[in-house]
């Protein structure tokens, strides 16, 4: 089964098992579950208020642009801070799965908390860009500000279209990140 890489040199991201195998072994998310299953020690630190959404963010939300729930997370393996991840889920979603909104999402994370509720997230998105590091990023990731560094956009959609889901993650440095096409 495709798993995440920790080394010496980096961390290889492979997103062609990264979703389903959120909730392994009682993981709390994605990171927490891959970078388990590669051998690292996992560990986040979470905050949750409520607010507007970015406008770039707000245009992929649409509608649902208002009052948005924000996880703002510092991710970690061991000590090592290896991204910071800006979540922002639309007021409605959150009160449809409450669960969102708390520091602990209990098992699987948001997704599957959403999935709970009946917004199971089945087409996900990601647009991987470089971004030049502002101040707080490049203090927290121990880089220059402005230098490039990768930035992957996620936006997770249910059945019917409806963005229930946009998640910024800025990666420090050192990252791979792996897809996979099927061609059948």
């Amino acid at each position: 089964m495709p798993s995440n890489i920790i080394n010496a040199d980096g961390i290889t991201r492979d997103a062609r098992s990264r979703y389903r195998q959120r909730a392994e072994g009682g993981a709390h998310g994605a990171f927490e579950a891959e970078t388990k299953r590669a051998g690292g020690a996992p560990r986040a630190e979470v905050e949750v208020l409520r607010g507007a959404a970015p406008a770039d963010i707000a245009a992929i939300l649409g509608g649902e642009a208002g009052e948005v729930v924000v996880r703002q997370r510092r991710m970690y393996n061991g000590e090592r801070l290896v991204q910071l991840a800006v979540t922002y889920i639309p007021a409605s979603v959150a009160e449809a799965a409450p669960a969102v909104a708390q520091l602990d999402t209990g098992q699987g994370g948001i997704i599957s908390r959403m999935a709970d509720a009946g917004l199971a997230q089945t087409d996900v998105v990601e647009d991987v860009t470089q971004v030049p590091a502002t101040a707080d990023q490049a203090e927290a990731l121990g880089v220059e500000a402005g230098e490039l560094l990768l930035a992957i956009t996620h936006i997770g959609r249910t059945k019917d279209g409806r963005a229930v889901e946009v998640t910024r993650h800025v990666l420090g440095r050192g990252w791979t990140l792996r897809y996979g096409v099927p061609l059948d």
